[in-house]
């Protein structure tokens, strides 16, 4: 399977595709999530936590760098590293550690972290598109992949 494109109308569709995604990865994985500012990584990573099963504020870790979600047996960390200065300051916040037992890791602005982050299973890229958004998501590995053929199936 390659990549799928869908598009999204607007800031609820990008909550539902959230959920979708929680449904499909069951909580385990690793995602990068790119685009611009203001484009909808945060709205679709607390899509995701709430579609887990998380009932509250799902919050930005823009200055937190990461969010813990423990929901049910699952756990979810939501991470921007947005203002990470130097990729090395991952090792000091500990990041291989947040990877080690396959619990679903998102993560915004994956391009600040390069040379200490593992290779993701999915890499979603979000542009604007006419008055909605534009969501290129490309699988990364055989997991990726299962999981892109199962939302392309349900996007139909």
């Amino acid at each position: 399977m390659s990549e799928v494109t869908l598009y999204l109308a607007d800031e609820q569709a990008m909550s539902d595709f959230g959920a979708r995604i929680a449904r499909v990865t069951q909580g385990h994985g690793l995602i990068f999530l790119e685009g611009n500012l203001g484009m909808g990584k945060t709205t679709l990573s607390r899509g995701i936590i709430r579609g887990l099963g998380h009932v509250g504020a799902v919050k930005s870790p823009t200055f937190t760098l990461v969010e813990p979600y423990e929901i049910g047996d699952a756990r979810a960390f939501h991470f921007d590293l947005y203002r990470l200065v130097d990729p090395e300051e991952l090792e000091f916040l500990g990041i291989r550690d947040y990877f080690e037992d396959d619990a679903l890791c998102l993560i915004e602005w994956p391009d600040k972290g390069a040379g200490f982050l593992p290779k993701p299973d999915l890499t979603i890229t979000i542009s604007p598109h006419n008055s909605g958004r534009s969501l290129k998501i490309l699988p990364q590995g055989s997991r990726g992949e299962a999981w892109c053929a199962a939302l392309a199936l349900e996007s139909k």
